[in-house]
C-alpha cells in the first residue's frame, strides 16, 4: 500500500481534483435532478480505472527493470538532480550500482534513483 501511495500520489491528487470539480458542478442549483448520480459516479469509476491502469503499467515496468538489472543488463533512469547534468543516467551492476528494494543506489553518486523512473536499455 505504501508503494502505491508513493507511486500514485500525483495521479491520485489529479484524480481527486477532477472528482471535486465533478461534485462541485453536479451539486449546483442549475443542474437537473439526478445530475449527481449521472455525473459523479461515472467520473469516479473512470478515474479509478485510469489510476489503477497507471499503477499496473508502472509496477510492471518496475518489475521488468529490476529483473533486467538483476540479470546484469543496463538500466536508464531519468536524472533530474541538476539542469547541467545529462537528462538520463545509465545504471548497471558493473558500474557499482545496487538495488535496495525499489531504489538504485551507488556510494559514488549523490542521490538514489527509484525504479519507477527507469527503463531497460
Amino acid at each position: 500500500m505504501n508503494t502505491f501511495l508513493t507511486l500514485e500520489a500525483g495521479t491520485l491528487t489529479i484524480a481527486a481534483f477532477f472528482l471535486g470539480v465533478a461534485i462541485f458542478v453536479a451539486t449546483r442549483p442549475f443542474m437537473a435532478p439526478g445530475a449527481f448520480r449521472r455525473i459523479v459516479i461515472p467520473t469516479a469509476i473512470v478515474l479509478a480505472a485510469l489510476v489503477g491502469l497507471h499503477y499496473k503499467i508502472t509496477s510492471g515496468r518496475m518489475d521488468e527493470v529490476k529483473a533486467a538489472f538483476d540479470d546484469g543488463a543496463e538500466v536508464i533512469c531519468e536524472n533530474r538532480s541538476t539542469r547541467n547534468g545529462p537528462p538520463s543516467i545509465v545504471i548497471s551492476k558493473k558500474l557499482g550500482w545496487t538495488l535496495e528494494g525499489d531504489v538504485f543506489t551507488n556510494p559514488e553518486f549523490s542521490r538514489p534513483f527509484h525504479s519507477a523512473r527507469c527503463i531497460t536499455h
